[in-house]
């Protein structure tokens, strides 16, 4: 940990935050508050659980877009873009978001594959202009929701960005605008902002003026309820990215060049013989985690789905799950085994195409 980074962890503990403590710290909570509880509306966190990997030099566009699922050549400064990182069988090795900031371009994921990720890449550079380091230390990413969040992002951004992953740059860093947080009653609108560790303690003050502090639970809960899964060290390698909707999302563009496993993604888009897809649910259990299998009733001796994404929620889970679309149809669905606690489907916030 760089001591900029120390010094605002430690900013953050006199301000009611806690930690765990190994491998690396990641925060819990602020002032005592429970991991599953009820989220507030308009809230702050701090997103320790991301990594970032900068890239710079002249041909850092051109070999990232020839790695990744989407257009990394036409990433322009006003937007940031999702993409993957697949292997060569087609199976996403990470998601990320990606965006520029002045000369680097900068691919965000989680921190526990941050440095894998980073030495796989690199290993395929060759004789490519283009090199990587690891930025977690010279900038914080904060996460922003609610109306209040709208109101008081302005001091500091006077334009806002508007549309999904409308991003803007301003002396205080990079704002990107997140998909919504939905929640029963309406949408949050939520962002994301990239700034020093500096930065964020001057402006720490004022933020929570309006906005309450909380542990990163209520983020990752939000990406669920948005449809927006991330892969993670228990989920590598486990989906084609059709299989958890990234195309439907905007993480795919299937007019670029080559990169690794495009073949078996381009055939699963274009031969209709996709039946797995990802979708939203609740179960009554607080036990959820990524990697677990699902299993319908009426097929009770092979799991018929995983558990992408689940995040506790006032004593139950929400969860992303990859399941075989079928299996929803004709039997309820299981977690763990056939008879394990049920799911209960819900609408994701964006339309899912008809399975082939």
């Amino acid at each position: 940990m760089t001591d900029l980074l120390l010094e605002w962890q430690q900013f953050l503990t006199k301000q009611g935050a806690t930690f765990t403590d190994e491998p690396i710290a990641q925060l819990t909570g602020f002032n005592g508050q429970e991991a599953n509880s009820v989220p507030p509306s308009d809230y702050i966190t701090v997103l320790h659980d991301f990594g970032l990997i900068a890239w710079n030099g002249e041909d850092a566009a051109s070999f990232l877009h020839n790695q990744l699922t989407n257009d990394i050549e036409k990433l322009g400064v006003g937007h940031a873009r999702l993409a993957g990182y697949c292997s060569p069988k087609g199976r996403l090795l990470a998601t990320m978001t990606t965006w520029r900031k002045d000369g680097d371009i900068v691919l965000q994921l989680p921190r526990q594959l941050q440095a894998a990720i980073q030495k796989r890449l690199q290993m395929f550079v060759l004789r490519a202009k283009a090199k990587a380091r690891d930025a977690s230390g010279e900038w914080i990413v904060l996460g922003l929701a609610g109306n209040a969040a709208t109101k008081t992002l302005q001091t500091w951004f006077p334009q806002l960005p508007q549309a999904t992953f409308d991003k803007v740059d301003s002396d205080a860093g990079v704002l990107i605008r997140i998909p919504n947080g939905s929640t029963d009653n309406d949408a949050i609108p939520r962002y994301q902002w990239i700034t020093t560790p500096a930065f964020a303690q001057e402006a720490w003050p004022q933020l929570t003026q309006s906005l309450t502090p909380v542990g990163p639970q209520a983020w990752r809960l939000a990406d669920i309820r948005s449809g927006l899964p991330t892969v993670t060290q228990a989920t590598q390698e486990q989906f084609v990215p059709q299989m958890i909707n990234f195309e439907l999302i905007g993480g795919v563009n299937f007019k670029k060049g080559c990169y690794p496993g495009q073949e078996i993604v381009a055939r699963s888009q274009y031969l209709g013989k996709l039946k797995r897809r990802m979708l939203l649910a609740t179960v009554d259990s607080i036990d959820v985690a990524a990697g677990m299998e699902v299993f319908a009733a009426n097929d009770p001796d092979q799991p018929c789905g995983m558990i992408v994404n689940a995040e506790r929620n006032n004593g139950k889970s929400e969860c992303l799950v990859e399941i075989k679309v079928a299996a929803t149809e004709n039997s309820s669905v299981h977690l763990g085994s056939a008879q394990g606690a049920a799911l209960q489907f819900k609408p994701l916030p964006y339309a899912l195409p008809d399975p082939a």
